[in-house]
């Protein structure tokens, strides 16, 4: 830090990560299972990236948290997507490039990723 121009951007990303931390029936709420079973699959990479992709395109009202293991280890890593009116998607066998996809699609553009999810066992 060597100014109060670089406390000032390390405040504001701070404040942009506890944002997305920050649970409102009013945010699209995308939980990732980090129980041990997802963490050995993969899940903190694809966490790291739901949280860079939404920050990078600004997206507001979303929420990014981890939920625990939900008995789908070997689809893991595993992440729920429930919007605002209470529909909820299970993604499964994610890849932090398959999270760019579910972020332009399904979090900017409200249509979800159909060959992602539980029920399409692609």
């Amino acid at each position: 830090m060597k100014s109060l121009a670089d406390l000032e951007e390390i405040r504001e990303n701070t404040k942009f990560q506890l944002n997305l931390r920050h649970e409102s029936p009013d945010n699209i709420q995308i939980r990732v299972g980090l129980a041990s079973c997802g963490i050995a699959a993969g899940a903190r990479e694809v966490l790291n990236k739901f949280v860079d992709e939404i920050a990078k395109k600004n997206l507001e009202n979303v929420t990014v948290t981890t939920m625990g293991c939900i008995g789908l280890c070997s689809d893991e890593p595993v992440a729920e997507v429930e919007t605002q009116n209470g529909e909820k998607t299970t993604y499964i066998k994610l890849t932090p490039e398959k999270v760019v996809r579910i972020v332009d699609e399904h979090i900017a553009g409200n249509k979800p990723v159909a060959e992602y999810t539980l029920g399409s066992k692609a």
